[in-house]
């Protein structure tokens, strides 16, 4: 197979677009991509300070480096959840990453926090995925506004998208079908967030990090088998096989039709204060989530289990 634009080697097909590229110029495709995800939705500009969250995966690692091959002004975070083995392995690629490549990096220990996820998953009767998002997404939010970042930028792909929009579309979650989308803006207390790969899938961020040379780290959270998320990425990945390109049809007919009905049904606003603890805001009335999270897990004995 040759590459459609040189007429080389091609070394990556893709089938949703009923093409193929040489290595260089795939990669050439990669920032084209990420370009038009960018100016599209008006993520940021290249005035921005921009925090990219580091997961140590090939998405989050693909986006840091694409962002700064194009000029864009990127600093790292990695969120170190205390996971025995996965997070030390993570953690280890990130740090090696952003060394090779001259970027400055800020860890965050959630151990240091009062919030290891291993202590967090024993304590509390909730689905541990959800649990550490929550924390995830506080502190995302939290280091942003705190050490003056314009804007966080994550790695979610086209997959994670269109698996996030039917969960929520099979539910009829109307609250969260009117917020998602590449972007989230700015609020009182709440950074703007981001997510430039949403035009890519997986396979695309995967073939990119590989050409590239990115290290990553590759195993599953020992915590993640069988989460729902995954089945429905699953059953998604097997209708692209049969009918390719219907993954970004159907995000770009959400955000184009879906999205703004949504929006206009869902005018309730939540009434947001401080939280008596640490500060950032939020609508429960007193302590955040996470704070009452960490309460639980301060607790003597730590045999209580609580919902939150």
């Amino acid at each position: 197979m040759k590459c459609k634009v040189c007429q080389a080697q091609a070394v990556v097909a893709l089938k949703s677009h009923n093409t193929a590229f040489c290595a260089a110029c795939y990669k050439k495709y990669f920032a084209r991509q990420v370009e038009r995800g960018i100016d599209e939705q008006r993520l940021f500009t290249r005035n921005d300070k921009i925090l990219v969250a580091l997961s140590g995966g090939k998405d989050s690692l693909a986006l840091m480096l694409e962002l700064s091959r194009q000029g864009y002004n990127v600093t790292g975070l990695h969120i170190d959840l205390g996971i025995p083995g996965s997070s030390a392995a993570a953690r280890g690629v990130t740090e090696r990453f952003c060394a090779k490549h001259g970027f400055a990096l800020h860890i965050k220990e959630m151990a240091a926090e009062g919030l290891p996820i291993p202590l967090v998953r024993q304590r509390l009767h909730r689905p541990v995925c959800s649990v550490c998002g929550k924390i995830k997404r506080h502190y995302f939010n939290r280091i942003t506004l705190e050490e003056g970042f314009d804007v966080l930028a994550t790695g979610h792909n086209l997959d994670d998208e269109v698996a996030r929009l039917f969960s929520n579309t099979l539910r009829w979650d109307a609250d969260y079908l009117s917020d998602q989308g590449p972007m989230l803006p700015v609020a009182p207390g709440f950074s703007r967030k981001v997510k430039p790969l949403w035009r890519l899938t997986e396979f695309e961020t995967a073939n990119y990090a590989f050409l590239s040379g990115i290290e990553t780290h590759y195993a599953l959270c020992p915590y993640s088998p069988g989460a729902s998320f995954t089945v429905l990425k699953g059953l998604l990945q097997r209708l692209e096989t049969a009918m390719p390109g219907r993954k970004i049809s159907f995000y770009q007919g959400f955000l184009a039709r879906g999205k703004p009905a949504f929006a206009r049904q869902s005018a309730k606003e939540s009434t947001l204060a401080p939280c008596p603890q640490c500060g950032f805001l939020t609508s429960s009335g007193g302590d955040c989530g996470v704070c009452r999270i960490r309460a639980i897990l301060r607790e003597s004995g730590g045999n209580r289990d609580e919902c939150v």
